[in-house]
């Protein structure tokens, strides 16, 4: 039996982005009907997405002393499309907050 995705699994596309899209996860490419699908203008990958979120005081203040980093999973999606005959990318599309 399939689980279904824990975290966010959902990325708006942008509104003129019509197939056939490329899309890749940290420029992994990414295969269509396998690790996601397209519904209602919105990509929706079969697992969760990881997004670092926003940092609080200390843990900039510890990385601007350089005492540590950040080693957080952050995930970005891009897909590339046609517009008016070009190949244009959209970076970093915005997540679809959980329900």
């Amino acid at each position: 039996m399939e689980q279904a995705p824990v975290g966010p699994n959902r990325v708006v596309l942008p509104a003129d982005a019509v197939e056939p899209l490329e899309v890749y996860i940290n420029g992994v490419a990414q295969q269509a009907g396998v690790d996601y699908a397209i519904e209602s203008g919105t990509l929706v990958f079969t697992r969760s997405l990881a997004q670092e979120g926003k940092l609080g005081f200390w843990r900039w203040l510890s990385m601007l002393l350089g005492i540590a980093g950040t080693y957080r999973k952050h995930e970005t999606v891009d897909v590339i499309y046609t517009r008016a005959g070009r190949k244009v990318v959209a970076s970093g599309l915005p997540f679809v907050p959980d329900a």
